[in-house]
């Protein structure tokens, strides 16, 4: 059910929809196809033009509907098991294209959330942005002690705008789930939480700050990567002061090689980047397009990074994490088999699935990728295949997963850029077997031993006395086991007798009223028992036994 108040946002977007020429997209969906014939009757299509392909025209809607329907888009892009190829390609060029706010409006909201008026923390603050994107924009600034920084602040009303976006796609998203044939394998519901997430993430620069911090620490002392520093006294929850680094946009190729840049070497240390942040640390910056990756300039023969913007960032557990990593040394290793027990083991498959023919589908994707130079791979058509194979075998889409396969895809594209001769294969494979060998070799057990050694120290004194304790409540269990276990055939010796003495109180019971039937037949008891009155006798002696036989002794 939509609500009346979403109903004006809800004309709005189908009329952009109708705008791109984007009708045909959704007659072509499940639920519609029956009505697909409607549309000769649509005046509009008589006079579109036929030449803009499909991607383009769903880019240009999502332009149009605003910063959370483009940042949405960038999400789907990196999808490939969601949308056709050419979608999804068109999709990964959206851009944040948000008009800045005032820097009148910057200024207010710093001051409303220091106290203070700006210029008692600030020698200088330029009004105008550096940069301005969906969820906030960033100035440039100089502190009182001399220091350049970057001051990013939160667009003003952007919770709001956020909330009734979300609201409208969770509604599309229930609509594909329920309608869609590919909607519960596919989780569209999933997706839209997970982008929810991100999103509110992105609204919390604290949260930011913490993830710049941590990522720092990781790489501290690193020629690979250098993160600038959080100025925390004079960060909040929707301002964000951070060190001002200078660098050259890794995009920027030319420039690089007029530099000097070792471009190979550039290359190899993306990819390792990549591979540390995720195999050694578990957390990884999972927004590493070109806008947010600079490249010393002072180190052309020792080329580093400097990232910025860490509103979203990347974590595994330890399950996803250990078996991502023995998928990805599988694969280079091309054990198909282990790759396609790994899917089984992890509930990626189905536990049915048959795992020789699983094996199979992937070999024939994998194996035609290896031993060539990265210019002639493309890690988004082997996404594609890959999803494609898992969806004949009932693969479920893991929503944990879907920032990782976003990087991936930003890494692909920073090594065609600058070294389209980049063996990834080559250069990933030594560090994923470096950390399997830390993670199951002896130095793994010497890492664990040396992290519980504090603990085994201030444990080791009370060992003793939890060794007696431990064994007096085994005694003591022990006792109590022998207690219910002569209770217990007590209890049965009861009821054994207890069953022998209802017996008895029955039988003599039948025999002494058999006895008084007799009595009362009067010389008509049938001949076959012969002398009646002795007979009475009998039966009724015999019951009487029983009945004192069987009455309670105290």
């Amino acid at each position: 059910m939509i609500r009346l108040g979403r109903l004006p946002r809800l004309v709005y977007i189908n009329w952009v929809l109708l705008r791109h020429g984007l009708d045909e997209v959704i007659l072509a969906t499940h639920l519609f196809r029956p009505l697909r014939f409607l549309g000769w009757f649509m005046p509009w299509r008589w006079l579109r033009s036929r030449h803009i392909p499909r991607g383009q025209r769903i880019r240009g809607a999502l332009e149009d509907l605003g910063p959370i329907f483009v940042k949405f888009g960038q999400i789907l892009s990196t999808r490939r098991d969601l949308l056709p190829p050419d979608i999804s390609e068109e999709l990964a060029r959206l851009q944040d294209r948000v008009p800045p706010f005032p820097g009148s409006e910057a200024r207010r909201i710093i001051e409303r959330a220091y106290g203070h008026s700006l210029d008692e923390y600030f020698e200088h603050f330029d009004e105008v942005p550096l940069a301005s994107a969906s969820i906030a924009q960033v100035h440039l600034a100089r502190l009182r002690d001399g220091r350049d920084v970057v001051v990013k602040v939160v667009r003003p009303g952007i919770p709001r705008v956020i909330r009734r976006d979300l609201d409208l796609m969770y509604t599309v998203a229930g609509l594909a789930e329920r309608y869609w044939t590919e909607g519960k394998r596919l989780h569209p519901m999933d997706v839209v939480r997970e982008f929810e997430k991100n999103l509110y993430d992105e609204l919390d620069l604290m949260r930011e700050a913490a993830n710049a911090s941590q990522l720092r620490r990781n790489f501290e002392g690193s020629g690979l990567l250098y993160v600038p520093e959080v100025d925390w006294p004079l960060t909040r929850r929707d301002v964000m002061v951070m060190e001002r680094i200078q660098g050259i946009h890794v995009s920027d190729v030319e420039t690089l090689r007029a530099r000097g840049v070792d471009m190979q070497a550039l290359a190899e240390r993306g990819v390792e980047i990549f591979f540390t942040q995720v195999f050694r640390d578990s957390f990884f910056h999972a927004d590493m397009h070109p806008g947010n990756i600079f490249v010393d300039p002072d180190r052309p023969d020792d080329p580093r990074y400097l990232a910025v913007d860490f509103g979203i960032m990347g974590t595994l557990n330890p399950t996803d994490h250990r078996y991502l990593a023995e998928n990805f040394l599988a694969f280079f290793n091309r054990d198909y088999r282990r790759v396609a027990e790994l899917h089984v083991e992890s509930g990626w498959v189905p536990p049915e699935t048959r795992v020789d023919e699983f094996e199979a589908a992937i070999r024939t994707v994998c194996e035609p990728i290896f031993e060539r130079p990265l210019h002639e791979i493309s890690f988004g058509a082997l996404l594609l295949r890959l999803f494609q194979t898992g969806q004949r075998f009932n693969m479920e889409v893991q929503p944990q997963l879907v920032l990782l396969q976003k990087t991936l895809l930003n890494i692909e594209g920073l090594g065609r850029d600058l070294y389209p001769e980049l063996d990834l294969w080559k250069t990933a494979k030594p560090h994923l077997q470096r950390w399997m060998d830390e993670q199951v070799g002896p130095r793994s057990i010497l890492r664990k031993f040396r992290r519980q050694l504090p603990r085994l120290g201030e444990e080791l004194p009370e060992l003793p006395m939890r060794v007696v304790k431990t064994l007096n409540e085994v005694e003591a269990l022990r006792t109590q086991v022998e207690v219910q276990n002569e209770q217990l055939h007590r209890l049965r010796r009861e009821v054994r007798h207890s069953s022998a003495r209802s017996f008895a109180t029955v039988t003599g019971a039948a025999l002494v009223v058999s006895a008084f039937l007799l009595l009362g037949l009067d010389g008509y008891a049938p001949a076959m028992l012969g002398d009646a009155p002795f007979m009475t006798w009998v039966l009724g002696g015999a019951g009487g036994l029983l009945l004192l036989a069987a009455w309670p002794r105290r």
